[in-house]
């Protein structure tokens, strides 16, 4: 009882923080998604750096490329690339979640139907750019 009110002290309840993201697989997997952003961008700052190196001529280029092309360039890039598959993989599956509803002849499309339509989207974008880079080579 506080003396100068003579009112009660009420205990509030205090939630336990630490392990939240331990206590549900939905928890585990929303902090990959939310790492792995960390990964999109350490790539991108890696591509950035590349075409600054270009800009700056010959030598400079061909030294970012033996960096990459490095034992620890190669690690470095295979991290990052299982990072963004996992990430990307992530928002596919997130997709039909976030869009509005689909319907087609009056029956609304399946989620499993806009991931695999996204998967699908990526992987035909990916061969074309595959192709167009293939067939511009020396």
């Amino acid at each position: 009882m506080n003396p100068t009110t003579g009112a009660r002290k009420k205990k509030t309840y205090v939630r336990p923080m630490a392990g939240w993201w331990n206590r549900d697989p939905f928890f585990m997997r929303y902090m990959l998604r939310e790492i792995t952003a960390v990964a999109v961008f350490a790539y991108a700052v890696e591509l950035m750096w590349g075409v600054i190196r270009l800009s700056q001529g010959e030598a400079a280029w061909n030294g970012w490329l033996a960096a990459v092309a490095s034992p620890l360039g190669l690690l470095l890039n295979l991290v990052l690339l299982v990072s963004m598959v996992i990430h990307a993989r992530s928002w596919f599956e997130i997709m039909p979640k976030t869009m509005p509803m689909m319907f087609i002849g009056g029956q609304r499309v399946p989620a499993a139907t806009i991931t695999r339509a996204g998967f699908a989207a990526t992987a035909v974008a990916t061969l074309v750019v595959l192709a167009i880079a293939w067939m511009a080579r020396p």
